[in-house]
């Protein structure tokens, strides 16, 4: 246990709490795909759904820029372990690369095989796999070229909104996969059709790699603090104005509606595939002000420490979990029946939260279980470094 408690030790808890937090609001986000997919909630979120769900799909939002930062940032402290000298994360993560979207291709699809048995849909572990194989290559680049192509990919992807292509066309899938999702192929009576293109995350990535040297050792808290909250208080600034006045950023302008709520939802009706400047903005900006919080705290209390498990083991919580929803869902269907015309769902948003609540509870010993043998065997079980 001394070995495990020392390997836990050598991680910065600040950025597992903050992973744990986004592998929460992502088995929130798993509930409502799993039980309510009799309310559609759009991309952009359509702002006619009542307020619960429509703040219910935000904070979901936060899960993959996120999640996609922090690899970024923790492929650059892999390449620069402290008290050692620094290393090329170029093979860690091409093969991490492609694990992920292995895993995206076999486990994801088995677990939606009952509702899309006739669909592929390329989605986050996609996303995030392409990143990954694309940022073995960045890495090799300046260091100041990485973070200008980052803010150039994620300030400037909006403006190529206008370009698309037509199905049949020679540039209709690699767009398909950099900016515009869409079908990419029709196998028989079996389609591949992708939801998240990869070029606004991989701005994304580059970022989190470029603020990985405010997590060095040799950084101050206090500093540290000081830039998490700055960035993250200039995302929010730069958003005000953008969205405020509807200049650029997001391609459905927001407007005044007959009710302040239905205003503020509104204004945060952001699209996600691909994610629009905004829709980062207001991610990452909390975010970072989130992470900065973090980093203040001295003793983590109970319930962060907990949350801080969660966010260690992200992979294996991220496949566990959705074969327990799989489970929980035809053992409800075969005791209730179809309460949504083919399929059982729930009955109100409140059931989601309280199914996320179920979720957690049924997770935390297994990621713990985990978790412990995860950071006791990592040196001598290099594969353990996938979960």
């Amino acid at each position: 246990m001394k070995q495990a408690s020392a390997a836990v030790a050598q991680r910065i808890a600040s950025i597992d709490i903050m992973r744990g937090m986004v592998i929460l609001l992502m088995m929130l986000d798993h509930v409502r795909e799993r039980f309510f997919m009799h309310t559609r909630t759009g991309d952009p979120i359509f702002d006619t759904v009542e307020p619960d769900l429509f703040f219910t799909r935000f904070v979901t939002h936060f899960c993959a820029p996120i999640f996609i930062f922090l690899a970024g940032l923790s492929a650059w402290l892999y390449a620069h372990p402290d008290g050692r000298s620094p290393r090329s994360p170029s093979v860690f993560l091409f093969k991490r690369g492609m694990v992920i979207i292995l895993i995206e291709l076999v486990l994801y699809y088995l677990v939606w095989a009952d509702s899309f048995a006739d669909h592929l849909f390329l989605q986050v572990l996609w996303a995030i796999g392409l990143c990954m194989l694309a940022l073995s290559l960045a890495c090799r680049m300046n260091y100041w070229l990485i973070g200008l192509l980052g803010f150039v990919i994620v300030f400037g992807h909006n403006a190529l909104t206008p370009i698309n292509f037509e199905p049949g066309e020679l540039a209709y899938i690699p767009w398909a996969i950099l900016h515009d999702a869409g079908n990419l192929a029709q196998i028989g009576g079996f389609s591949i059709d992708l939801s998240y293109p990869a070029l606004p995350w991989f701005g994304v990535i580059l970022l989190g790699y470029f603020a990985g040297p405010l997590f060095a050792g040799s950084v101050p808290v206090q500093t540290r603090v000081k830039a998490l909250l700055s960035i993250g208080g200039l995302c929010l600034f730069l958003l005000l104005v953008l969205r405020g006045f509807n200049i650029y950023g997001e391609t459905l302008p927001w407007s005044t509606q007959d009710t302040a709520i239905k205003t503020v939802m509104s204004f945060l009706n952001y699209t996600k595939y691909p994610p629009s400047l905004d829709y980062v903005l207001i991610t990452l900006g909390l975010g970072l002000i989130v992470l900065a919080w973090l980093e203040t705290l001295n003793a983590p209390n109970k319930i962060l420490n907990t949350i801080q498990t969660f966010g260690s083991v992200p992979m294996f919580a991220y496949i566990v979990h959705l074969y327990i929803l799989l489970a929980a869902y035809w053992v409800l269907y075969f005791i209730f029946g179809a309460t949504h015309g083919e399929r059982f769902g729930l009955a109100s948003v409140p059931w989601l939260w309280a199914g996320a609540v179920v979720l957690t509870l049924i997770m935390y010993p297994l990621v713990t279980i985990f978790a412990a043998y995860k950071h006791k065997h990592k040196r001598s079980k290099p594969w353990l470094s996938y979960f």
